[in-house]
């Protein structure tokens, strides 16, 4: 068994790609699945993201050097992985995808998740927000990432990540006051 240690140590995981690769899915999948989601606004596309970011995890796993958290890498991965699916278009709004709406007891908690994320009211503001906005609100709030793993992650410069996250809190709240809501 891995040794306890702290969130950017490789020795954490398995030095074994495939036991590694497990690890990773079981604390890591859902949020890499939600972020396919916020990023192209589709279940399907975003399950394929999902399963490409984890692929190219096992095939690069050995040449991790553990300068971030894993759960950085992966979210760079991820975000790289959207990218590429879309080019460099992220949603403009929730759209509504029948798959999502059904009233079906056995349901995954992934599919679970994705239903709470497109009915969350404060992500439709999110989404209005133009595109470097929403994506650092969705990465701090959403995934918990730090400014620094922000950005590792997108490739902008820390300080852009904090500026533009100081610019996209202060839209949101505009937004919300329009609609006559608090933050």
């Amino acid at each position: 068994m891995a040794r306890p240690a702290g969130p950017n140590d490789k020795s954490r995981y398995p030095s074994e790609p495939s036991l590694a690769l497990e690890q990773f899915m079981t604390e890591y999948g859902t949020s890499i699945l939600r972020t396919a989601y916020f990023y192209l606004g589709d279940r399907h596309l975003a399950e394929d993201v999902s399963q490409e970011v984890f692929l190219r995890a096992f095939r690069h796993w050995t040449s991790f050097r553990g300068d971030s958290s894993v759960k950085t890498w992966l979210t760079k991965i991820a975000i790289h992985a959207c990218r590429d699916k879309q080019g460099l278009k992220m949603m403009k709004e929730q759209p509504t995808d029948p798959l999502l709406m059904e009233n079906s007891v056995l349901r995954s908690v992934e599919e679970e998740a994705l239903e709470r994320l497109d009915q969350t009211t404060i992500l439709k503001y999110i989404a209005a927000l133009p595109v470097h906005y929403h994506e650092v609100i969705y990465l701090y709030y959403y995934l918990d990432l730090g400014t620094r793993d922000i950005a590792e992650a997108t490739g902008a410069p820390e300080g852009t990540v904090r500026g533009r996250l100081h610019r996209a809190r202060a839209l949101l709240g505009e937004y919300l006051a329009k609609e006559g809501l608090a933050l």
